[in-house]
């Protein structure tokens, strides 16, 4: 099997030439798309999940010697989480070379977080089964490297963080309601309003998932109330 240009020129982008070309194209294949004769790639998906989670969390304990686990931990998490995989993925064009059904197609499958995490890890599964561990490794950290550097400051979560506050001045869970949704189902914006128990508010809004519009509503809050790190 040969590799179209447009898969080829993938491949290039992403520093990795495969033996076995199906790999590839079984790993950008959308359940929407996939048949008797034409797997999708979910099992990769579980696959690629594990070995990008280790490369991770490998990375991470050479990167600084001397962090604990509860500060490894969620420097993990915020590497592996499926926006930070979707974000990599748009990086280096994957949702161009997706293979959809049509509905997907409609309805902005390309533009999806959601599959385009899933996409990547994937490929990161598409690349170890092709050439092993060490080659899946390489792609990783190439693709991650930037991030590692940034890993302490992309673990900070604001929710938690309001939370934590609330917690030690007495009060209940901060509490969050969408003030307005707009827009199409494949790309909503939302302004997402919080509320403290002593009344009050702060608000964010744009265009993505309710959970980050949520962290940005709480990182208002924090700069409210003169909790920003």
């Amino acid at each position: 099997m040969k590799l179209s240009a447009e898969l080829a020129a993938f491949s290039a982008r992403l520093g990795h030439e495969f033996a076995d070309p199906s790999l590839l194209v079984r790993a950008l294949t959308h359940g929407s798309l996939s048949s008797a004769t034409r797997p999708d790639n979910q099992r990769l998906e579980f696959l690629g999940d594990r070995v990008l989670g280790l490369t991770i969390a490998d990375a991470l304990l050479a990167h600084d010697r001397h962090a604990t686990e509860g500060q490894l931990a969620p420097r993990l998490n915020a590497l592996v989480r499926g926006e930070t995989c979707a974000q990599i993925a748009r990086e280096i064009g994957l949702g161009e070379v997706m293979k959809l059904g049509r509905s997907e197609m409609m309805t902005g499958g390309r533009r999806k977080d959601a599959l385009l995490g899933d996409a990547m890890e994937a490929v990161i599964a598409a690349i170890y089964l092709d050439a092993g561990f060490e080659a899946a490794r390489a792609v990783i950290l190439q693709l991650w490297g930037k991030r590692l550097d940034s890993a302490e400051a992309a673990a900070f979560n604001p929710k938690t963080a309001l939370q934590e506050w609330a917690q030690a001045q007495g009060m209940g869970p901060p509490g969050y309601r969408v003030a307005e949704r707009s827009g199409p189902d494949h790309a909503p914006s939302f302004r997402i309003v919080v509320r403290l128990d002593d009344g009050r508010e702060a608000e964010a809004s744009g265009t993505g998932t309710k959970r980050n519009i949520e962290q940005a509503a709480a990182s208002a809050m924090l700069a409210q109330i003169g909790e920003i790190p």
